[in-house]
């Protein structure tokens, strides 16, 4: 397998795509058990959905987060937003509608992101493709500011592999 000549990784670590499949204070309540019967979801499974709004912890959105890695490399999480719930009937009704193209979609982090963590950080997230859920873009954060704009060293991000 080829490594990476900059971090010496493997190359199969780089431009890869990690999707979470619950939020994570979703997680810690359920621990592990099956989500209430109440919870709803765009889709058949959360992994499957693009949003979700559970009983006793509000709405959710999916959204992509991607890091930029030295070398041109891209590292993109599949993340979930905490939204306010009254925000989700537009956002539901905007998703799969032309007017998608200009969604935007105010929230905070529900995924901590390694090895910064920033579970509950503010964000901004916008469409930069119809066909792909809306892309985390700006925050009042300024370590998410960072994240989002700097380039990063692989081994910051992929870890000592």
């Amino acid at each position: 397998m080829p490594h990476c000549p900059t971090c010496a990784s493997p190359l199969d670590d780089h431009d890869r795509h990690i999707r979470f499949t619950l939020p994570q204070p979703v997680l810690d309540l359920t621990d592990g058990n099956p989500l209430p019967p109440d919870t709803w979801l765009t889709h058949e499974t959360p992994a499957d959905s693009v949003m979700m709004q559970h009983p006793a912890l509000g709405a959710f959105v999916r959204a992509l987060l991607p890091i930029n890695l030295a070398g041109g490399h891209t590292l993109t999480y599949g993340v979930w937003l905490a939204v306010n719930p009254a925000d989700l009937p537009h956002i539901l009704g905007t998703w799969w509608e032309p007017e998608y193209v200009s969604l935007r979609v105010n929230g905070w982090l529900a995924n901590p992101i390694p090895p910064w963590g920033m579970l509950a950080t503010p964000v901004q997230a916008t469409v930069r493709d119809p066909d792909h859920t809306p892309y985390c873009d700006n925050s009042t954060d300024p370590q998410l500011t960072d994240v989002l704009t700097n380039e990063w060293p692989h081994e910051v991000v992929l870890g000592d592999t």
